[in-house]
Parts: structure tokens; sequence; C-alpha cells
């Protein structure tokens, strides 16, 4: 089976077939940097930063390009001119940049934490203005941008397919919908280009029209332009931002150059939070910083994504102790494996077998695009197959554990992060201090020490090491 994507764009599944033949291009839209990352960002960028590790682990070669939106980026009344930096920097009597500076590196700080991969690159939208300079010259000499007073704005009406990602139609764009239209404007949906900035604007830049800045949604256009090419093949995002920001990155992208911008829309649903819906107005924020010190990193990822990317995702604190619980599970197979191994194993065959199957289920299920819930359904059933072969009275041969050790290590901890890695390399020393005490208390019982043998069983059973003795010989496990 191959890669199979839902296409926002089509509405349907589509085969993964990239421009260049064993390269993804890969655009997904960054943050704002005003405010510290909340949990709305690692849903977005723990199931993107999935995607990207997925292909990476199919055999492609990935670019990832994610933008960090340090000015222009307009409130949801979207032609308000209110850039959420400056607008921070003016409260806190800061310079813009000091706040893009605190806010990017917290930004990064908390997507480190949660293993999400740094992007290939990251640029910033205030380094790129030229470049949104050059797409809006372009845009008015073919007649499909106007300038109004010192501001550009795109004219909706010079594009046919304006509307293509989102469904909405230009008649059905009534005016005055979302806000009083502007003035300036020709079609109550025509969006900025650029700004004209009053003389007191904290951020702005000299263009061909005067003083301003540029619109949020043109950043995008001019960095996937300038770091994967006019057309690349996969544009990720929030699906809130499918209009307008997405809207209009194709509107000017296309009607610019001609040519196709993205070829592959990807879009993460949004989340809930008790079942309503996450504001920072509504005081149910969940900020990463708060939530990284009450839940592990990957139990956070495992909880994100064991939703379906394009599903809600309902935020509770029972929900990610739950998440917490299933991760023990996964930590607690790990490790008995590795110290398994550590002992060196056995001559029982059948684990290889197990390891091949989970392989493949893990791989179909993320070739249904990108479908983490059922591939972490097959990394537990595998888990509950490796827990049955370690318990067996025969220990599994050597070469059949080291297999299932590498399916979950590639499936558990290269594509999905989910995995403990520490959790495996402390595996030898575990294995050699446990043989020391089995021995310990195979001497007390042998010197007929039987209450302090039978105490250090107990006090092992207490840190939740149970030990069996067998025919022979005892083993340890860790309890679930």
């Amino acid at each position: 089976m191959s890669l199979r994507v839902y296409n926002t764009l089509t509405r349907t599944k589509e085969d993964f077939v990239p421009l260049t033949a064993g390269f993804a291009g890969v655009y997904c839209c960054g943050p704002t940097v005003y405010d510290h990352a909340h949990i709305g960002h690692a849903k977005l960028y723990v199931a993107m930063d999935a995607v990207v590790r997925y292909l990476r682990f199919s055999g492609y070669r990935v670019k990832h390009v994610m933008n960090i939106t340090d000015v222009g980026h307009l409130t949801d009344d979207a032609d308000a001119g209110e850039d959420k930096v400056a607008k921070r920097a003016a409260a806190e009597r800061l310079d813009p940049m000091e706040v893009v500076e605190t806010y990017t590196a917290s930004f990064f700080q908390d997507m480190d934490a949660l293993k999400v991969c740094r992007p290939s690159i990251a640029p910033r939208a205030s380094g790129h203005i030229p470049e949104q300079i050059e797409i809006i010259k372009q845009l008015l000499a073919k007649g499909a941008a106007y300038e109004a007073d010192g501001s550009v704005y795109f004219d909706v009406t010079k594009f046919p397919e304006y509307g293509k990602l989102s469904g909405r139609r230009l008649d059905e764009l009534e005016a005055g919908a979302r806000v009083e239209v502007d003035p300036d404007k020709r079609h109550p949906a025509d969006f900025l280009l650029w700004r004209k900035a009053s003389p007191e604007h904290i951020l702005q830049w000299p263009s061909p029209w005067g003083w301003g800045y540029p619109g949020w949604h043109l950043e995008c256009s001019a960095m996937a332009k300038r770091y994967l090419g006019e057309t690349f093949d996969i544009h990720g995002g929030g699906l809130e931002n499918v209009f307008p920001h997405n809207e209009d990155e194709i509107a000017q992208s296309e009607a610019a150059s001609g040519a196709q911008f993205a070829r592959y829309w990807l879009h993460v649903n949004t989340l809930t939070v008790a079942g309503k819906k996450m504001g920072k107005s509504l005081g149910n924020a969940i900020f990463l910083k708060e939530a990284l010190t009450k839940w592990s990193p990957e139990a956070i990822r495992l909880f994100i994504l064991s939703t379906h990317y394009r599903s809600v995702l309902d935020v509770t604190d029972e929900a990610l102790d739950a998440a917490e619980t299933g991760l023990k599970r996964l930590t607690n197979t790990w490790r008995s494996l590795n110290e398994t191994i550590a002992r060196g194993g056995g001559e029982a065959a059948g684990l290889a077998e197990a390891a091949a199957a989970a392989r493949e289920r893990f791989t179909v299920a993320m070739d249904d695009d990108f479908n983490t819930s059922a591939a972490i359904a097959a990394i537990f059933d595998f888990c509950r197959d490796i827990n049955s072969a370690l318990a067996s009275d025969a220990a599994p041969a050597l070469g059949d554990l080291q297999r299932a050790q590498q399916a979950l290590r590639e499936t558990a901890g290269d594509v999905l992060g989910i995995l403990r890695e520490e959790a495996g390399e402390t595996g030898d020393l575990t294995s050699s201090l446990m043989d020391i005490i089995i021995r310990t208390r195979a001497n007390l019982r042998s010197a007929k020490q039987y209450q302090l043998a039978d105490d250090l069983r107990d006090s092992l059973g207490g840190a939740g090491i149970e030990l069996e003795d067998r025919p022979g010989e005892t083993v340890w496990r860790r309890r679930e």
C-alpha cells in the first residue's frame, strides 16, 4: 500500500506522489511569537511532526519549512490592522524584537521538550520583507492588486478560483458579514497585501507605496516560494486557517506565478478543553510550560496522537492521566525487553514474526492518511505479544528479541516519538543490579535466612518488581 493523504483542496484521499521522486517539500504555518505556546500549538505541531517523521521513515528526503510570524499577524477581524507583536511590545514597553526573541525561544523550548523535530528552515516574516514586496509588485503588474492611499489590496475578482480551498463563493461573502467593510476595498473579500503604517506604528518598512508593513497572508507565500519553489508538495496547518489565511495564500501565490501553489493541503483539526472551546479570554487556555510540569512529554504526545489529526481532540486531566498510564505500560515493556536482551535471551521462536506483523500493521495505518490512532493500537498489541513472550517459561531467542526491539524503536520511537529511550539505556545496569540482588537472595536462602530473603523479595515488590522462582532459576519483571 502506498501513502495516501486527505487533501483539503480536493476533499478526497489521494496517493502521495511528490514533484521530485524521493523528495518531499513541506511547509507548515508557524506560530505568532507574542506569547507562550499552549496545548493547541502542541496538537498542530506534534501532528505535523509525525507527518514529517513518517515521510523520512518512508525514505523521503524532507525539507520542512515552518515560518515564524514576528510581524503583520492581524487579528480575527482580518483587516483591522492590529499587529499582535506590536501590540504586545507596546503593552510591555519593549522593542518588538525583544518580544519576538523571548517568545521564539520559549516556543522552541516547548517544542524541543515535546520532541518535535526542528524544521529544516524556520524563516521569519520580518527577514523576508523584500520577497513580500516583490510579490506585490508582480500582482500589481498583472492587475490582480490595486493601491489605495498607501495600502495595497488583492483583487479577488481577478482570481476566478478564489474559494477553491474553503468552498466559499464570492457572492456568499456579503459585505459587512464579519466586520465593517474597509472603504478602500473594491470588494468586501479583498484582502491586504501591504498596510500603510501610521507614524506611531512600532514596526514598519519602506516600500514603493510608502512606509508600512505586510499583511499576514503574504509572508507564507513569500517564504514558501523562497525555500520550496513556486510549487511544492505539502502545506500543513490548522483547520481554522483554511479561510481566510490559506485561501488568500493560494490566490496571491497563483495569481503572481501562474503556477499551482501547494499540491496537497493537510489540516489539523482543533481541540476543546473539557468540551469547551479553548481561549485565553475564557480562562481555560493550557500553556505547555504548565502542562509539562504535570505530564511527561511522551504522554502528551501519546495523548495527541491517539486521535487522528483531522479529528477534534478534547483535553481533560483524566485523558492525559490515562495517556500517562498507557505510556507506563509501553515503557515497562521496553525496559523488560532491553533487560532480557542484556541477559542474552533464550531459544524460543515466534517473536520475530510478531515484530514483522506489528510493523506491517503500523505501516498500513500510517499510509492511510497518517492514522496515528490505529498505529498506536498496533504498537500496544505488539507490547502484549512481547510481554507474553517474556513471561513464558522459555525465553525468546536473542535475534527475535532484537527484531522486536528494532520494531518498537522504529515505530514508537523514530516515528511517533513516544518511546522513552532512556528506559532502555539503563537496561544493562538494571539487569546487572538485579542479578546481584537475585544472587544475594539465593545465598540468604541457602544460609536458611528465609526471613531476610522474603524481606528482600517484598521490598522489591514494593518498588514494582516481581520475582518468580522457576526450576533452577529466578526471573524478575516490572509490574505494570
